[in-house]
């Protein structure tokens, strides 16, 4: 057992709220995601178990939806929408220059932990692009190299 019960108990509620057991998926991961920051094999399966529900289809929601990362990530998740409203206007420009300053690639973890860098599609902002999300709260819009240092500098404070 790797859930807390906390965590298996909201997955259970969830389980239970829903006529057709596959609605529950959705919440359920992010149950998990909550807890742990990235969903493993580990708690897909028991997911899957507590929801009576084959792993391969939970792998399966879990693959297509970018907000959850499947291995460890940094305290702050940087996720720039990369999606064509948003690399028209500088989203793949504002990925390099995260990965310059901070010294690492897209899809790993900076030395310290603080940080990681993940590509998402659509964030659902297109008129303010280029965006990125924090850990799948906060949304930057209209961002420039200059809005995106200052974000960091903040994040590193806090």
């Amino acid at each position: 057992m790797i859930l807390s019960e906390k965590t298996r108990k909201k997955i259970l509620a969830e389980k239970n709220k829903y006529p057709q057991l596959k609605t529950a998926i959705l919440p359920a991961l992010y149950a998990v995601y909550e807890e742990f920051g990235y969903l493993s094999n580990e708690t897909m399966k028991e997911t899957g178990e507590l929801l009576e529900i084959p792993y391969l289809e939970i792998v399966e929601v879990a693959s297509f939806y970018t907000m959850f990362p499947k291995k460890p990530a940094g305290k702050y998740f940087l996720q720039v929408c990369t999606n064509l409203s948003c690399a028209l206007l500088g989203g793949e420009d504002l990925v390099k220059h995260l990965e310059e300053k901070l010294k690492v690639k897209t899809g790993h973890v900076t030395p310290d932990g603080v940080f990681s860098i993940g590509k998402v599609e659509c964030l659902g902002s297109c008129g303010t692009a280029p965006m990125l999300q924090v850990n799948n709260l906060h949304f930057h819009e209209d961002l420039t190299r200059e809005k995106v240092d200052k974000l960091l500098e903040e994040l590193k404070k806090s």
